[in-house]
């Protein structure tokens, strides 16, 4: 299973260039909603309708498949190992590994076709459905159904923040733009908890959720807002002393990755992808291992389980479009 990597300086440029497809949009589309347009949604469920032609399907002979950029992408080809043999069998399709650098690298690389199949983060979720075509379709969680995670916010042990309001003046780390427990949930919660990002605090973006807690664990910002689910996991690989830092608040719990299949993928490869998900034992493997409380994927939809982040990104007067990709 080779490797490769999609930078996010290669991203970007492309993202740029987004607007030209506008000359493959479907004339004869009756209702888009959000989705770029290239796309249709004629059923009304918020994702882009798979092609009318049979013959613009498609039923690639490799799957490439790549995991959200919220860690070092690197460490987690291994992790993966057990369910892309598992998918390999059930579909009867070789699969590759893509390590990516950005959300951005990874939206776009569905966009153009060289991405089949992907775990995208709670936040850029709505990007990739609304300019790649993805489709999602499931997310881990535990054997009762439930699934999510909380956005913490965390500062030093011995720090003088003890709520909300005290993080005025104090140097804090977002993630990114497009992040949504990283930035977009707290530019929406915070104002109510008494501080309000980028009026009360400077915002410092630091690329990703373990650089913002590594940051706050070294005394490089003050707090950071980041997604439990990966500081948790930090943990246990003793990336930090959980000792050495606190929690000042957290949140209801929000969807985790989402898992999405490009939406022009022959509808029964899409069927042969969701029963590799929906029968993976996760017991005893390394993806067991490292999403603790985790063992099985749960079926979901964009338009039922994404409705608070959509709340949220609409809150903060996001747009579905290359620009604000390319910001990220």
């Amino acid at each position: 299973m080779p490797k490769d990597t999609l930078t996010g300086t290669t991203a970007l440029a492309a993202v740029l260039a987004f607007s030209a497809t506008a000359a493959l949009a479907q004339e004869d589309c009756a209702s888009r909603g959000q989705l770029d347009a290239q796309y249709c949604d004629a059923d009304g469920d918020l994702v882009a309708d798979a092609p009318g032609d049979e013959g613009e399907l498609r039923d690639p002979g490799t799957l490439v498949f790549a995991y959200t950029p919220v860690e070092d992408p690197a460490i987690y080809e291994d992790i993966w190992t057990p369910f892309i043999e598992h998918l390999e069998e059930t579909t009867g399709k070789n699969v590759q590994f893509f390590a990516v650098q950005s959300n951005s690298a990874q939206v776009e690389a569905m966009r153009s076709g060289r991405l089949h199949l992907a775990g995208f983060s709670t936040g850029p979720t709505p990007f990739a459905v609304n300019l790649a075509g993805a489709v999602p379709f499931a997310i881990m969680g535990a054997d009762d159904g439930r699934f999510g995670y909380t956005l913490q916010v965390y500062t030093q042990a011995d720090s003088d923040i003890e709520g909300m309001p005290d993080l005025a003046g104090k140097r804090v780390a977002h993630t990114s733009p497009t992040s949504n427990s990283g930035n977009q949930a707290p530019r929406a919660l915070f104002p109510d908890l008494g501080v309000v990002p980028d009026e009360d605090y400077e915002v410092s973006y630091s690329g990703s959720h373990d650089q913002s807690m590594l940051g706050v664990v070294a005394g490089d910002y003050d707090a950071a807002p980041v997604a439990s689910e990966v500081v948790e996991r930090m943990a246990e690989r003793g990336l930090y002393d959980p000792e050495e830092v606190r929690i000042v608040w957290e949140s209801e719990p929000f969807p985790t990755t989402s898992y999405a299949y490009a939406h022009d993928l022959a509808p029964e490869l899409k069927d042969s992808i969701e029963e590799a998900f929906f029968t993976f034992d996760f017991e005893g493997t390394a993806l067991g291992e490292e999403f603790a409380g985790v063992s099985k994927f749960i079926p979901i939809t964009y338009e039922d389980q994404w409705a608070v982040i959509r709340q949220i990104q609409a809150a903060n007067g996001v747009e579905y479009t290359p620009e604000d990709l390319a910001a990220e």
